[in-house]
């Protein structure tokens, strides 16, 4: 890649946007980074920027964009912006942040550096954690990886950390001049948003760990939000591999469908809770692998008792299963997949324990920002629920939450913009309580819970009606929680 001198536009600021903005500035490029928000919503992320980066922030100019020689566009911005539209007519390349981190991973390697791998993970929930509990098993099972993407750590700015990275900026680094290591594999978690702008991004493994409505503020149809996601194994080859959960009908439907016209199709396997298949599986409480070709013990290897897996819960199962199936085709030992199994603890914001206080455990599931997400959340309890809930509606359909509502949830307190759309769909089903804010709702359900009672936060929508992302919804929940006294 030529990028010295060349005017790139990068369209949004956040981790994304800064990330390429500055990678793109030490090869040398124009840089222009553009934003509609104002200077004051992005402060946070203007103080990260190089120098040397230009910045047109509140609108989007069309003399920025139909000037660059390629465009950069963060995950948030709507590939259907008419900009964008614009300047693809007159033939200026419009790519994502990941696909840039791709190609410099791949373009400007020394000539005689193997390909640097990538296992790429999407999904609608889960994707987060079996990119973590894979990133994990790899680094146990010996392997050099770099994690990155939608879990938090942008691609651009993670390849710094890699000896390809160290050796085309070597100049400007003046300390530590130690070789590193090539990594093995790059290990990212992809959302459909960074899928739209792919062009060559081929991961060597690929998994869709689900896809369920999500993003239908954005999308016009769980059809072209899948479709989004398939563009994982777009340009798959024979010696790549596809893992896919089979239980799930909407990612076999839209994986047949695309598969079926594939020219070179990657070779697929899967997951699965309720059926023998080819990858892993699940009988009588245990998990067994079922790839053939692997060094294994036999053909059909048990891996694990599910209940020695340290993640709970059913969804996490099934991440579990997920993960350890892209390890054992990755090249992972089976002994790293398995040890990996009973020690990871899982992430921040995904069904976290917080605290027990009078007999009632807390628990942070900020991350559940869907009606699939909640669902298997409140499934995961048998005891009574008492679930705090809403925040910015990505078009859920709550009413798919109707039947755990009525047999799990002992009360319901409805926060945000969306509460009274909630109260709407479930209200009738439980006592529901309105909330003006989250310290006000976890109060609320201090005074309503009971010893043996379960707290949840699952909103089942987005967090930025009230708060700066679910993260930081997460850890006010948290502080809330923490300040409350027996």
């Amino acid at each position: 890649m030529t990028l010295k001198d060349k005017k790139i536009t990068v369209v949004g600021l956040a981790r994304s946007g800064v990330g390429a903005a500055n990678l793109l500035a030490r090869f040398g490029a124009l840089v222009t980074v553009n934003d509609k928000k104002g200077e004051d919503d992005l402060r946070k992320f203007i103080g990260q920027l190089s120098p040397s980066v230009h910045r047109v922030f509140g609108s989007h100019p069309d003399d920025i964009f139909m000037a660059a020689d390629m465009i950069v566009v963060s995950p948030g911005v709507p590939s259907d912006m008419p900009q964008l539209a614009r300047a693809g007519e007159r033939g200026i390349p419009v790519i994502g942040e990941l696909e840039l981190a791709y190609r410099i991973m791949n373009n400007t390697r020394p000539a005689s550096g193997p390909m640097t791998r990538f296992l790429g993970v999407t999904g609608t929930n889960g994707k987060s954690t079996t990119t973590a509990l894979l990133d994990f098993m790899m680094k146990k099972g010996g392997f050099r990886t770099v994690l990155g993407g939608n879990i938090g750590y942008a691609l651009t700015e993670e390849i710094l950390k890699t000896s390809i990275g160290r050796q085309l900026f070597i100049a400007e680094q003046r300390t530590e001049n130690k070789r590193l290591p090539t990594p093995d594999y790059i290990v990212a978690e992809i959302s459909s948003f960074q899928l739209e702008t792919i062009k060559e991004f081929r991961p060597q493994g690929a998994v869709i760990v689900n896809i369920t409505p999500d993003h239908l503020d954005r999308y016009h149809s769980l059809k072209e939000y899948g479709d989004a996601k398939a563009k994982i194994f777009e340009n798959q080859r024979e010696d790549d591999f596809l893992v896919l959960n089979r239980d799930d009908p909407e990612t076999m439907k839209v994986a047949t469908e695309k598969l079926a016209v594939k020219n070179e199709k990657p070779r697929v396997f899967s997951f699965s809770r309720h059926r023998e298949v080819e990858g892993i599986c699940l009988r009588g409480g245990e998990v067994y692998c079922t790839i053939p070709g692997l060094p294994l013990a036999s053909p059909s290897m048990p891996l694990i008792q599910a209940n020695e897996i340290r993640i709970k819960g059913v969804h996490n199962l099934e991440n579990a299963m997920a993960a350890s199936a892209m390890a054992l085709l990755a090249g992972c030992p089976a002994d790293a997949v398995k040890d990996s199994l009973r020690e990871f603890a899982g992430l921040e914001h995904r069904l976290e324990f917080i605290r027990e206080l009078d007999g009632v455990r807390y628990y942070n599931d900020s991350k559940g920002t869907n009606v699939a997400a909640v669902m298997k959340s409140i499934e995961s309890f048998p005891e009574p629920v008492i679930l705090i809930a809403g925040g910015r509606d990505k078009a859920g359909e709550f009413s798919l939450l109707k039947t755990l509502v009525k047999e799990k949830v002992k009360a319901l307190i409805l926060i945000g913009e969306a509460a009274e759309k909630i109260k709407k769909a479930l209200g009738d089903l439980t006592r529901t309580v309105m909330a003006g804010e989250l310290r006000e709702a976890v109060q609320i359900s201090r005074d309503i819970a009971a010893q043996g009672d379960v707290v949840l936060l699952s909103p089942a929508c987005a967090s930025f009606d009230m708060f700066e992302n679910f993260e930081d919804r997460g850890r006010q929940f948290k502080t809330f929680v923490s300040e409350l006294r027996a």
